[in-house]
């Protein structure tokens, strides 16, 4: 059917002057001319009785009626089974399949001889005769309309289906006064030949949220509880959402905001009454915009630094500042990996050199943010990519792959100009897979339901998919395709390789990886178009026909459709050029909304557009308005990515605090308030150990980065990291769908933070902070192996002190010739006891001490207490530091007693260290965004 719809999508959502429907309105139907005075009546009266000489039309009138009688749904003849031994194309698109399944004999649905026994009119009018019950009356105008179409000849001449330009729904938005009230809803479908027609008792309704806004099979809108949501109108390939609000109070905000965020979206709170919360607290701030925008844990210096800075502009530095790290480049080029399908698991065997696929894709991304490269540049590197750069020959090539496969070279191949792995992938290789994968990736738009019927929820048909599919068809990338003209060279490299033996599969890939690992240069596989056009034979027959005034017939050339459009493109050329022009149009509805969307949804947790992948007609943006200004303007700062997180960071609606008031507690789409979620998962394992981990290595990973999740652009490891990663939820990946992440809380999560042997070692680790701080503190620091085995003995031993002291005391009671005859026994119980008890860290005194000075325990504990005292740190100043490491900020005069006690009541201070980060790490604070 083609994109006729898009600018139904934008035509229907112009909103005109909302309609606050009275109380208690009754069910009443508006006359036609309130909507179009020109426009037809609908069948209810043009077919109220049979004395009328119309000719109903198959696809403007058949199609739909059966639609709206369930006839082509799932549960009927739309399913892939058929019913009855009928079957039609599901919602009805395929008309002309649809006529012919009708008029087949064998089925006796429709016959013009004997109009009546037609089981299209027969059945539905016999409860007990059709299995999906009785469907009208007879004389009904259903009835009529059937019976008359039939009575025609059940005509359908049309050779492409009509095209709908607009449907025109009245009122354009609603908003509601209170529970209880209604509206009829008024369709009017135009036509590309200019006519008009009252269609609304053929369309399909349904609502968003029921709860907010119920409409029955007639259109009619009834309000429920207070909130906004979307009612959706469905007729032949539109599908038009309607706003439907029932606001929560009366509250309106006066404020003329000049940040175009602050004032698009109060305006829809204002028709909401929602009040929105105020503005976050600078601790809260400087933990959101660190994890939101680079992912990484903000140190305790930085935070206090940040608190203790009285610039009004203190926030926008920080974004800049934040913007302009490392960590930026190094976060978002793992999110644009889950969004392109960076899969090492997809990419095995595409590389001749093992393990470096996922390496290389992710290093490409992050330069590319590093420089801050236009996002459709960035995509234009990706759409297009070449495996060869301009003048490069095939053995230059392989000689460069090759030294960018090496470990720690990955910036070599960050600097070639295209990333051709994004076509090579396993699960990306049939045109189908291509499709469906490209517009995940760059139009956020979810056409896989199209591969088989019409999209439920769109106005993608399955041949609008399989014309799409086919414009991928010429695309080949697998590691053994190389051009024609290269594969002598490739043959030779292989020659050079295996000394001209004669080697197949196994045996050759080992071949390859091993001469790879030598540093000798092994060959690639390139990507290449196999297009099929005419060959220079047939061009020039063509062009001597021509000469000699022949009339020439059209050149038979395989063709496909970008999707949505109108004009089919010939594939004897390379198509990509085409799709990336088609993307960078100011017409396409899809591109620069799709990472507005996405980017949106990484800083609030849910997009415009939610989820963020699934911008269907009936799944509609909470804020059109907002969605379409911050586009237009990404595409006016010239799709400038980190002008897109500025302009949003900056906003006053992202710094908003999550405290809620009695209008906005509800609220989870509109952005009046901070909603709290869950961190994603590498943030919160690379979290984790930089809240645990002493201040040198938590430098040491600030700076250096490589060693950190957010940094890692492989998705999966087989190790403890892996497990964290994905008991957190972490990408996996398998397509392109946002989905394959999930930032969902879970038990097993609780259970990692809590008993995990991972979280017991960080906190006992000789490079943690708990080691650090006991140093600070002249005490001794926590056992290397703090697993609950080594502490049971650690308990023993303290023990073993009585037994030690119990012991001198005997000896002591001994007579002198006594002690001489049993000294060598005590010294070796003594040696024995006193080693297993200072195995694990406890000092004890000499025999010889103990005996000469009883009180030499106690000036022991003395000693350790004196080296407390002196110590450079206190326990407040510890406790602050501990805070200000995990939640990034300073405790509250409650939690500072309580922890400092907790330390002084612990059996060493190394067991109170533990426990309170081990608690702060455990909080909900900790995990989640706030």
């Amino acid at each position: 059917m083609g994109l006729v719809s898009t600018g139904l999508l934008v035509s229907s959502q112009a909103l005109a002057d909302p309609v606050s429907p009275s109380t208690k309105i009754a069910d009443r139907s508006l006359p036609s001319s309130t909507i179009d005075g020109k426009a037809l009546d609908p069948l209810s009266k043009r077919f109220a009785t049979s004395a009328t000489d119309e000719v109903p039309d198959f696809q403007r009138h058949v199609v739909p009626l059966m639609g709206r009688l369930g006839c082509n749904g799932r549960a009927c003849h739309g399913s892939f089974q058929g019913r009855g031994g009928f079957q039609l194309s599901l919602f009805g698109y395929d008309f002309s399949a649809d006529h012919l399944a009708l008029l087949d004999d064998a089925t006796g649905r429709v016959d013009v001889n004997d109009v009546d026994e037609s089981l299209i009119l027969a059945k539905p009018l016999d409860a007990d005769l059709h299995e999906g019950g009785k469907r009208f009356d007879a004389g009904s105008w259903q009835h009529h309309v059937l019976r008359q179409w039939i009575a025609k000849g059940a005509p359908y001449t049309n050779q492409t289906p009509q095209t709908l330009t607009r449907l025109e729904i009245t009122p354009a938005e609603i908003r509601f006064g209170g529970a209880g009230e209604s509206i009829h809803l008024r369709a009017v479908a135009h036509w590309q030949d200019g006519s008009k027609e009252d269609v609304t008792e053929l369309c399909r309704f349904s609502s968003n949220d029921d709860s907010i806004a119920a409409i029955d099979k007639d259109g009619l809108l009834q309000s429920g509880e207070t909130g906004d949501t979307h009612v959706v109108v469905y007729y032949d390939n539109a599908v038009v959402p309607v706003p439907v609000m029932r606001p929560v109070g009366s509250t309106t905000d006066p404020t003329i905001y000049d940040h175009p965020i602050d004032r698009l979206v109060v305006q829809k709170l204002n028709k909401l009454g929602i009040q929105a919360a105020g503005d976050c607290t600078d601790s809260e701030f400087i933990r959101r915009a660190s994890l939101d925008i680079t992912g990484i844990l903000p140190s305790a210096d930085t935070v206090r630094e940040f608190l203790s800075d009285t610039s009004p502009d203190k926030r926008e530095t920080l974004i800049d500042e934040l913007l302009d790290s490392p960590g930026y480049a190094a976060w978002w080029a793992t999110r644009l990996s889950d969004w392109t399908g960076n899969s090492d698991e997809q990419l095995n065997n595409v590389l001749p050199i093992r393990s470096v696929a996922g390496k290389l894709w992710y290093q490409w991304l992050r330069k590319r943010l590093e420089l801050n490269v236009p996002y459709d540049e960035l995509v234009e590197g990706i759409v297009t990519a070449e495996s060869r750069q301009s003048g490069e020959s095939y053995r230059d090539y392989c000689e460069a792959m090759t030294k960018a496969c090496k470990p720690g070279n990955e910036e070599l191949f960050a600097e070639r100009e295209g990333l051709p792995l994004y076509w090579a992938r396993r699960n990306f290789q049939t045109p189908d897979d291509r499709a469906i994968g490209f517009a995940y990736t760059f139009l956020g738009v979810r056409i896989e339901c199209a591969q088989c019927h019409k999209h439920p929820f769109d106005q993608w048909s399955k041949d609008d998919f399989e014309q799409f599919s086919k414009v991928f068809s010429p695309i080949r990338a697998n590691a053994n395709q190389v051009a024609n003209e290269n594969r002598k060279v490739r043959d030779e490299l292989l020659a050079e390789i295996t000394d001209g033996e004669k080697l197949t599969g196994g045996a050759l890939r080992r071949a390859v990886y091993s001469a790879a690992g030598d540093g000798k240069v092994v060959p690639f596989g390139e990507l290449t178009i196999n297009t099929r056009g005419a060959s220079d034979r047939v061009l020039k027959a063509r062009a001597k026909a021509k000469k000699n005034g022949q009339k020439l017939k059209p050149l038979n050339l395989p063709t496909g459709k970008i999707l949505g459009q109108a004009e089919p493109i010939t594939l004897d050329k390379d198509p990509r050029p085409e799709l990336m022009a088609w993307l960078r149009s100011p017409d396409n509805p899809y591109f620069a909304k799709a990472i507005v969307n996405r980017v949106w949804s990484n800083y609030f947790g849910i997009g415009i557009v939610d989820p963020s992948d699934d911008m269907n007609l009936a799944n509609p943006p909470n804020n059109a308005a907002l969605l379409d200004d911050l586009s237009q303007q990404f595409i006016a700062n010239g799709y400038d990515l980190r002008w897109l997180h500025r302009t949003i960071t900056t906003s006053q609606t992202y710094q908003r605090s999550s405290e809620t008031n009695p209008t906005n507690v509800r609220d989870q789409t509109n952005f009046s308030r901070h909603v709290p979620r869950r961190l994603p998962a590498e943030v919160v394992y690379d979290a984790v150990i930089l809240a645990t981990g002493s201040d040198k290595q938590a430098e040491q990973m600030r700076t250096e980065l490589d060693s950190m999740a957010i940094a890692d652009g492989k998705p999966r490891l087989r190790n403890r990291q892996d497990f964290a990663l994905e008991v957190f939820g972490q990408s996996i990946r398998e397509s392109n769908c946002d989905c394959d992440r999930s930032d969902s809380p879970s038990l097993l999560q609780s259970i990692y933070l809590r008993n995990d042997s991972d979280m017991y070692k960080r906190l006992a680790a000789k490079e943690g902070w708990v080691q650090q701080a006991c140093r600070s503190l002249g005490v001794d620091g926590p056992n290397e192996s703090a697993d609950p085995q080594a502490m049971a003995i650690q308990r023993r031993a303290i023990e073993m002190q009585a037994q030690l002291i119990q012991r001198v005391e005997q000896f002591a009671a001994l007579k002198p010739q006594q002690k001489k005859r049993v000294r060598p026994q005590i010294n070796r119980e003594y040696e024995r006891i006193s080693k297993k008890f200072q195995q694990y860290g406890f000092a004890t005194p000499t025999l010889a001490q103990l005996i000469a000075d009883p009180n030499a325990w106690e000036s022991i504990q003395t000693k350790n207490k004196s080296a407390q005292s002196n110590a450079k740190i206190t326990y407040p100043q510890l406790v602050e530091e501990a805070y200000l490491r995990t939640l990034n900020r300073f405790p509250d005069d409650d939690e500072t007693k309580i922890s400092i006690d907790f330390i002084q009541e612990s059996k060493s201070p190394s067991d109170g260290l533990q426990s309170l980060l081990w608690a702060l790490v455990n909080t909900k604070e900790f995990i989640i965004s706030h």
